[in-house]
């Protein structure tokens, strides 16, 4: 950290926000150590930290974004029904974030591991680009400048940080497991009214 600096945050950052399992609990306390309260400045500089956390989320969210609008949507449109995805659903998901998109964008950026994954299916959805950007910027602003501080006050001890924080990521995911199962469940019995009601055709 000390000899990457600001630029080193930056590119961290941005390579989280790819899904690549680089933590920001440990990216952004180290820098509020590290390049902040371990070089005796004040502690406005965390001010830095979290643009440069946020802006390295940016970055990164955007390519994920393309990736989700470029190759994400037209696999799902050619391959979804074999992952149980239709276009009423892919329509259901444009809508929902054409209504609910700005709320997403800024609140996923303040939860362990939705943080990392949310820009894809937005990207699918073809959410408002502009803004998507500052409503990402603005949470992730947030959650860098929470972490940078944290890392300011725990200098050394700056590794208690993850271990604190790393007990919130498994009802996250159970939470996610449970929304995948239910979600399963409603599309096999979806699919079997429909095939009951046009005999036996399937809905993809």
């Amino acid at each position: 950290m000390q000899n990457v600096g600001w630029a080193g945050v930056v590119f961290a950052m941005a390579v989280e926000s790819v899904n690549v399992p680089l933590p920001s609990e440990v990216t952004m306390p180290l820098a509020g150590w590290m390049l902040v309260k371990d070089r005796g400045l004040p502690a406005t500089y965390l001010l830095l930290a979290g643009f440069c956390g946020a802006l390295g989320n940016v970055i990164g969210s955007i390519i994920n974004y393309y990736l989700g609008a470029w190759g994400g949507r037209p696999f799902a449109e050619k391959y979804g029904k074999w992952f149980l995805i239709d276009h009423r659903d892919l329509d259901r998901a444009d809508r929902w974030f054409d209504r609910w998109g700005d709320q997403i964008a800024f609140t996923s950026r303040l939860l362990p591991v939705v943080r990392t994954f949310i820009s894809f299916p937005a990207g699918m959805a073809r959410m408002n680009l502009p803004k998507f950007i500052v409503y990402t910027f603005l949470g992730s602003f947030i959650w860098s400048l929470g972490l940078a501080w944290l890392g300011y006050i725990a200098g050394a001890n700056w590794e208690q940080i993850r271990s604190v924080m790393r007990p919130f990521d498994i009802p996250i995911l159970i939470a996610l497991a449970i929304l995948v199962g239910l979600y399963v469940r409603y599309k096999l019995r979806e699919r079997r009214r429909y095939a009951a009601q046009h005999g036996g055709r399937s809905t993809g």
